[in-house]
């Protein structure tokens, strides 16, 4: 099937689903995220929690793919990769980052702004220890964002690793661990019809208070 620009340009949908209100958003952007997911998995929808990490590379290219949220705690939202992949770099070089969900079931998104901060090893240990066998060996198996000859490369180091831990407590690698996401500004988006969107923004003080307001679509 082939297609064109203008058949691109062309793509639209309307949103008539939802409003958002300041006076349902409340005080407390967090308490309002955890509404706003609990309502989404209520929804059925797949990867809920899927969202998009950007992050800047040392030359200031930003960069971005999709991670998933492993927790929200104490306000911090967290996620685990491999520290020396790309992303892990990028977060060494630059602790400033941001995420996204969008919901398109319910016409919603959730704009995150932060500061990345490597969780704890006895945190990084806990969660480690919770994934699947197959999961455990790919963290040791993955060389992640490393350019490779070919996947027989991954299959073999998947086969060594198997083989090394087999019959034995398999420990986390120290190159592999979580993030968490401080946040400094959350934006909540419902998509409304002739792309009049409610967007209500809350920024974080120097208090550790929230401030809110609206922004134009």
């Amino acid at each position: 099937m082939s297609f064109n620009s203008a058949d691109i340009a062309h793509i639209r949908q309307d949103y008539t689903f939802a409003a958002l209100d300041e006076s349902v958003t409340g005080e407390d952007p967090i308490l309002f995220f955890q509404k706003w997911f609990g309502e989404a998995l209520e929804s059925k929808i797949s990867e809920v929690n899927a969202m998009t990490l950007a992050t800047v590379d040392s030359s200031n290219q930003p960069h971005a793919r999709i991670v998933l949220l492993k927790g929200l705690n104490d306000g911090a939202f967290s996620f685990f990769t491999n520290y020396d992949s790309s992303k892990g770099n990028d977060i060494a070089n630059n602790s400033k980052v941001s995420l996204l969900f969008f919901w398109k079931e319910l016409e919603r998104q959730v704009r995150i702004s932060g500061i990345a901060v490597k969780l704890s090893a006895a945190e990084n240990d806990e969660y480690f220890h919770s994934r699947p066998e197959g999961s455990k060996i790919g963290a040791w198996a993955s060389p992640q964002s490393r350019k490779i000859e070919g996947r027989h490369i991954i299959e073999q180091n998947v086969l060594h690793f198997e083989q090394k831990f087999s019959g034995v407590a398999m420990q986390r690698p120290e190159h592999w661990g979580g993030y968490k996401v401080v946040p400094h500004t959350i934006e909540f988006w419902q998509g409304r019809a002739s792309r009049l969107h409610d967007r209500i923004q809350f920024t974080i003080q120097q208090d550790g208070n929230w401030t809110r307001c609206r922004l134009a679509p």
